[in-house]
């Protein structure tokens, strides 16, 4: 398989919730082995999105030109000898983070208010900006379903004003909580925990966030393919 290569471009953060990490291999050596929840996202006239109906997985970008398949690096069970060697479309980083690095200052005036959506534009919202403090995860479900690891702010869900959610999808984890996202496109949007806490992903804010990435959480589960280098706290090495 390919080298690990970190994609921050806007259609990825949008979709994964954050940045998608995959690696690729020849269509001649990729086989599905299970596809009955898989769906197909032509996000682009130059490729389409593959993901998990019934949780949201992000997994799979395939060219429309290309005889080969890019596999989400946080699908995989197994990372042995891959690293994530490079990144691209840096210059459509979020304002929260750097691509490698400490992540920027805050904006003084932040949004007054977040404009969300999925990818498709099936499901938007809006809430009171600006973000604030951004939690990275890198516990294992977190890095399945968004494809490398997440990023989110926490919200009050009752601030939330719904422009539309026909699309909407809800995913019961196995610890109580719930993941929304979009099954038309399968974007990544936000998480109930189930103490009712309430976070949206950092990716799916349309425009500036005016929030920073503030620390990495349950570190001790991050995938072996790469290394947090921008100096912010680590919680849950164990």
């Amino acid at each position: 398989m390919r080298e690990i290569v970190a994609c921050h471009c806007g259609q990825c953060r949008r979709w994964s919730g954050h940045v998608w990490a995959s690696t690729s291999v020849p269509l001649d050596r990729f086989r599905l082995t299970a596809e009955a929840a898989l769906r197909w996202f032509a996000s682009s006239a130059a490729a389409r999105r593959g993901f998990c109906t019934r949780c949201g997985s992000s997994l799979f970008w395939r060219p429309a030109d290309e005889d080969r398949i890019a596999i989400a690096t946080g699908a995989l069970d197994a990372t042995d000898g891959l690293r994530l060697t490079r990144h691209i479309h840096t210059g459509d980083a979020g304002d929260y983070y750097r691509p490698e690095g400490p992540p920027p200052p805050p904006a003084r005036d932040g949004p007054r208010v977040l404009d969300c959506a999925c990818l498709c534009g099936g499901v938007a919202f809006r809430l009171p900006g600006p973000a604030g403090p951004v939690t990275a995860c890198h516990c294992r479900q977190c890095r399945r379903l968004s494809g490398h690891y997440a990023a989110s702010f926490d919200a009050g869900e009752a601030t939330i004003d719904w422009l539309r959610r026909d699309t909407l999808g809800e995913y019961a984890t196995p610890a109580g909580g719930r993941r929304g996202f979009c099954t038309r496109c399968g974007s990544s949007l936000w998480f109930r925990s189930a103490a009712g806490e309430f976070s949206v992903e950092a990716g799916a804010v349309t425009g500036p966030t005016g929030g920073r990435m503030a620390e990495h959480i349950f570190v001790g589960s991050k995938g072996a393919y790469y290394e947090i280098d921008d100096g912010l706290p680590q919680a849950g090495r164990g």
